[in-house]
């Protein structure tokens, strides 16, 4: 019995481990279970979806891999999103091998933890699988910008030219074309010459090592030479034989050199102006519909290359749509053709004095003497109202703010505000509500301040609303208020003498969200 019963049972083992249909372990696990299932990639018109579960499995299958972290409710990430997938499109159309791919952040809390994410949209460009150093990307939010992004990582920044065909070539496609002549194309400067190709996507860059391309442009040492269809038409930046070279000093370079020696304002050239990194700017401003105005240009351009590099020539066309740059300096449209020079990190504002004509002596000598300290700034202030205080909210402007503020028999709680601010609208009612409030305390005093058409020695406001406390007393204090802006802790304030009391603490609290609720300027939310 037992002999018969064995090969029966050896029989029976077979049979389940073959499984159900006799197809063997591979169509399942063990004991016949169903296999586990691997994720797959969900997409949306050529953007890849990706969760905790798939991220691995894509950074295993694209070696290059840009994925934006984003929430629904994101303005910007809504921005974003139709560039995004413009952006894919053009990568597939030229065959670039880079992958874009997204993650909800709202739905991967762990993913966002893991890489750092704080802000949306953020987007991180992962190599050869590296899940640990991604790269932050830091270029433009157009789909062109991102696809040129991705495409000088994923291949060449820059043409290899072997002949003067072809290096002529290059230079007769853009209006300012880089082209690097290193005699040694695996020194270290050429490296840091590629570097800073992949990431100056608004400049064509080209690559040789040909000694007839040397002979051809004149050169007989590492050069890196910009050519332009304008102006002096090239500008050379030789390479220090002993030093090197510096990435820094060679972007400065560029950024100068690619730029006109005089610039027209306008919506296209505005960004690469702020992006100069050229402190002083020199502002005409003249109506270019005017033959009299455009015969200025002559002598302003004739002014400016001795300036290049530390002053950046600028003409304002007042009757374009420049009316907040009029604004900004104070202006009327009708005052043109004047000027303005403004350093652009103590963002002080100098104009002539004595009103002569535009020419170039004296376009030269304004710029020397603001240069050479022997010109005083200047400051925006509005006319002081009438009734200035005759509502529980105080109206200061730049001609009363110093009477007012450092009063030293009054404890003055001031509103720094732009009036397109919306947190600014939004806090106005808890404003008023103080002001009505403390309207009977002869030694508190509620004002506001619109900083956007005021500027004060004292200090500069970026951000808004900023509110800013001075108490009575001597030394000109100044507190800056951080706190929840409502009625209750404004008075909770002002009534402990310009600071918070201290309370007992009753649970565990998420600090107050500054940046929440703030409006901060120049800089742009991406």
């Amino acid at each position: 019995m037992d002999g018969q019963l064995l090969p029966a049972l050896l029989l029976l083992l077979l049979l389940r481990a073959l499984g159900p249909q006799g197809q063997g372990p591979g169509s399942g696990g063990p004991l016949g279970e169903p296999p586990e299932r691997v994720p797959e990639f969900s997409e949306e018109d050529g953007v890849l979806v990706l969760s905790g579960n798939t991220l691995g499995l894509a950074l295993q299958k694209y070696p290059a891999l840009l994925v934006e972290f984003h929430i629904p409710q994101c303005g910007h990430c809504k921005a974003l999103a139709p560039e995004y997938r413009k952006a894919a499109t053009l990568l597939a159309a030229e065959s670039v091998k880079a992958t874009l791919a997204k993650v909800d952040g709202t739905t991967e809390p762990e993913l966002t933890q893991e890489f750092g994410v704080t802000e949306y949209p953020t987007l991180k460009f992962f190599r050869d699988g590296n899940r640990t150093h991604p790269e932050e990307y830091t270029g433009p939010r157009k789909a062109e910008g991102i696809a040129k992004w991705l495409s000088r990582r994923v291949g060449p920044s820059a043409t290899r030219l072997e002949d003067e065909k072809g290096a002529q070539a290059l230079v007769d496609t853009q209006d300012v074309v880089v082209i690097g002549f290193f005699q040694d194309l695996q020194d270290e400067d050429v490296a840091t010459f590629l570097a800073l190709a992949q990431d100056a996507l608004d400049l064509t860059f080209g690559l040789t090592d040909q000694p007839q391309l040397f002979q051809k442009f004149g050169l007989t040492k590492d050069t890196v030479v910009l050519f332009k269809k304008f102006d002096e038409g090239r500008a050379d930046f030789p390479v220090d034989e002993e030093l090197g070279l510096d990435r820094g000093d060679l972007s400065r370079f560029l950024l100068t050199h690619s730029m006109h020696l005089v610039t027209e304002f306008n919506s296209q050239t505005s960004a690469k102006i702020f992006a100069a990194r050229i402190l002083n700017h020199l502002l005409l401003f003249i109506n270019q519909t005017l033959a009299s105005h455009r015969e200025l240009l002559a002598g302003f351009g004739e002014a400016a290359p001795p300036f290049r590099g530390q002053v950046l020539f600028v003409v304002v066309d007042v009757g374009a749509s420049n009316d907040h740059v009029l604004q900004y300096f104070g202006l009327k449209a009708q005052e043109a053709p004047t000027l303005r020079f403004i350093n652009m990190e103590t963002m002080r504002k100098y104009a002539p004095t004595g009103g002569g004509p535009v020419t170039a002596a004296t376009v030269s000598a304004f710029c020397h003497l603001v240069l050479n300290g022997e010109v005083e700034p200047y400051l925006l202030s509005q006319e002081v109202p009438a009734d200035w205080d005759q509502r529980p909210v105080k109206t200061l402007v730049g001609k009363n703010f110093e009477q007012v503020a450092f009063d030293e028999t009054k404890n003055v709680f001031v509103k720094f505000y732009a009036p397109s601010c919306t947190h600014c609208k939004e806090m106005a009612a808890a404003w008023e509500a103080l002001a009505e409030k403390y309207s009977d305390r002869q030694d508190i005093i509620i004002a506001e301040l619109d900083a956007t058409a005021n500027e004060l020695e004292a200090f500069a406001v970026h951000s808004f609303p900023t509110l800013k406390y001075f108490p009575a007393g001597p030394g000109r204090k100044v507190i800056e208020y951080k706190s929840t802006r409502d009625l209750e802790t404004f008075s909770k304030f002002l009534d402990n003498g310009g600071k918070l009391p201290e309370e007992e603490p009753a649970e565990p609290r998420a600090p107050y969200p500054e940046t929440a609720n703030s409006t901060v300027l120049p800089k742009e939310e991406l």
